[in-house]
């Protein structure tokens, strides 16, 4: 019997150039010691309310609470935000970025934007939009939502 190729398949094609692509960004990444994971938190923590809480981060991403809640432990060990805890109820917690945190995210989404560039630049214009479109499509049909963080 027949086995198709392993390089036959799209999902072979899309694996091999997304590894390649999130592996260089981990590299450049690595310089400021922040990890993907501790990226993502600090992106989407950045340019909203001042403050915001573990589960709304979590929502936000798709990961678990428990997975935020450990990234953003990291992330307080790095003085990247603070957390506050209410007084009326310790469960509840409040954080922000820091002053560091707050300088550091648009650096590290200059990287972002050059590992687009160095990976996507034989690609044009329209090219780009048409397989970020597609891959977006992709992602609402199979209603995928947590971010990818490694």
């Amino acid at each position: 019997r027949d086995a198709s190729g392993l390089t036959s398949h799209i999902g072979y094609w899309m694996r091999f150039v997304s590894n390649t692509v999130s592996h260089s960004f981990a590299d450049k990444l690595e310089s400021s010691g922040v990890t993907v994971a501790e990226w993502v938190i600090l992106r989407e923590m950045y340019g909203g309310d001042d403050t915001t809480s573990p589960s709304v981060v979590a929502e936000l991403t798709g990961l678990t609470r428990g997975a935020v809640s450990k990234l953003i432990t990291r992330l307080l060990e790095k003085g990247l935000v603070h957390r506050r805890e209410s007084p009326d109820d310790r469960r509840y917690q409040d954080i922000e970025l820091t002053s560091q945190g707050l300088s550091l995210v648009p650096q590290l989404a200059d990287l972002a934007d050059q590992n687009d560039e160095e990976f996507f630049s034989c690609l044009g214009k329209t090219e780009r939009t048409r397989l970020k479109t597609l891959l977006q499509r992709l992602a609402k049909h199979h209603q995928l939502k947590t971010v990818p963080t490694e």
